[in-house]
């Protein structure tokens, strides 16, 4: 006995996405690992953590994973990851438009466009002759 599943709509799956995304980034961020990730770890290994040099963004809204001018550190720290979060959901949103379109237009001789003998004679004809 073969069970139907049912189908997921893409948008919804894409909403679903983003909603976790945006919770894994606003929430459970502030959970993440308070050890220095493998740069920072090395540098103080190698013993020239302390030469580093401040960042050109270090004055920016959002640096350091926090948000300037919150001062609670889980609001803060979900926030930016929040607006990150989405922030790379727009930027990649938009360039899969971009390119999505531009190889759509330039694509005249696809398969799927050409339509064969058989496929023909299978459509009904909808000119109302």
């Amino acid at each position: 006995m073969s069970a139907t599943r049912p189908r997921i709509s893409t948008r919804r799956l894409v909403v679903v996405g983003v909603l976790v995304c945006l919770f894994l980034a606003g929430v459970v961020s502030y959970y993440a690992s308070n050890h220095p990730d493998g740069l920072e770890s090395v540098a103080k290994e190698k013993g020239f953590a302390g030469s580093a040099a401040p960042h050109p963004s270090d004055g920016s809204p959002f640096a350091g994973y926090a948000t300037r001018g919150i001062h609670d550190a889980r609001l803060s720290g979900g926030i930016a990851g929040v607006v990150g979060g989405a922030l790379v959901l727009v930027l990649a949103g938009g360039l899969f438009l971009v390119v999505r379109r531009r190889d759509h237009g330039t694509d005249e001789s696809s398969p799927s466009d050409e339509s064969s003998p058989s496929d023909q004679a299978v459509r009904p004809d909808r000119s109302g002759a």
